[in-house]
């Protein structure tokens, strides 16, 4: 049985940089792919970016590519990520997420186990 514990959210300035941090507890021979998320109150869940388990073939929503990156530390079991030039439109709930899908899909439907969230605030 695998759980998420995300952390490494805070209040920033725009054009700041964050970095958050997923830790991954035990392990599931078919997680495949581990995701981040960001909810703000009232929209639906958006899916920013996913990696797969040994770390490679990173994908990214449109609305942050070139601002933000994923990446894996195999021997930690974390998964980063970094975030820069955050803009007020940033700011929500961030989650990260495990997925058993064979294929990368950023979309949160694909994601099963879910962490309870770190929270980004970024102001003008």
């Amino acid at each position: 049985q695998v759980q998420v514990v995300e952390s490494g959210g805070g209040s920033v300035q725009a054009g700041g940089s964050l970095k958050l941090s997923c830790s991954i507890v035990g392990s599931s021979p078919s997680m495949t792919w581990i995701g981040w998320f960001r909810q703000v109150p009232g929209k639906e869940r958006e899916g920013l970016a996913t990696v797969s388990v040994s770390g490679t073939f990173p994908q990214y929503a449109d609305s942050v590519t070139g601002r933000f990156a994923i990446s894996r530390d195999r021997a930690e079991a974390v998964v980063y990520l970094q975030m820069n030039n955050l803009t007020p439109e940033d700011t929500g709930m961030y989650y990260c997420a495990t997925s058993s899908s064979p294929t990368p899909r950023i979309a949160p439907a694909y994601y099963s186990t879910w962490g309870q969230g770190t929270q980004v605030t970024v102001s003008s």
